[in-house]
């Protein structure tokens, strides 16, 4: 009998990764403070002269906050793990592990074609990495074992935030510096999962009714 794999060590591990990655994000503004020093620049030239990299920073702080918190509601279904569920997440901790090159190239070169397209392309491969992880959840048993089953919504939900990151690389393609207001739909969708979620359910019922008609 196969012996039961427990996420657990999974989910530290992926934790670790992620405390680190925050960490690392905040390391080019510490930098500053030397170089302003040696330049005799007031302490508040930090702020008021750096602001594209503190930009950069608190984006990427949030962006991976949402992930680890994505990430942590996914490992809520999860009771053992196995070999592609494995692979998708270490694929989605290198994205992560990543994002603090792209997010100090950004802060540096700002809305370059190569830095935003790299940038959001990061962003876009850790959640296409969530939705797959995902999808495994959802459909192997062995992986969701009595845990609550994912929701219909829950998994459009996933969908609709893969559909944004991918909006706004191709935004960014064409506008680079417009990639980045994209992001800005993300706030929005749930209000977008919840009302295709309506429609269907509608559609659903009004199905429903006209069967009930043609049968009465």
């Amino acid at each position: 009998m196969e012996r039961q794999r427990s996420p657990e060590r999974l989910v530290f591990f992926s934790d670790a990764v992620v405390a680190i990655a925050l960490t690392l994000l905040v390391l080019p503004l510490t930098e500053l403070v030397p170089e302003l020093i040696a330049a005799g620049k007031p302490a508040t030239e930090a702020v008021t002269g750096n602001w594209p990299k503190i930009f950069s920073f608190l984006l990427s702080f949030a962006v991976i906050g949402r992930f680890w918190f994505t990430h942590h509601r996914i490992f809520e279904h999860v009771r053992a793990f196995n070999g592609p569920l494995v692979v998708v997440n270490f694929c989605w901790l290198l994205t992560i592990a990543v994002l603090p090159f792209p997010t100090q190239l950004i802060g540096a070169y700002q809305s370059q074609r190569f830095t935003v397209l790299f940038y959001l392309g990061t962003l876009l491969a850790g959640s296409l990495c969530h939705t797959a992880l995902l999808f495994i959840v959802r459909r192997d048993p062995a992986v969701h074992g009595d845990a609550e089953p994912v929701s219909a919504q829950w998994t459009r939900s996933f969908v609709v935030s893969t559909g944004i990151f991918a909006l706004a690389v191709v935004v960014a393609c064409i506008r680079p510096g417009f990639g980045y207001y994209v992001l800005l739909l993300l706030a929005l969708q749930p209000l977008i999962t919840r009302r295709r979620g309506g429609d269907r359910k509608s559609d659903e019922d009004g199905r429903d009714e006209h069967q009930q008609t043609a049968t009465g």
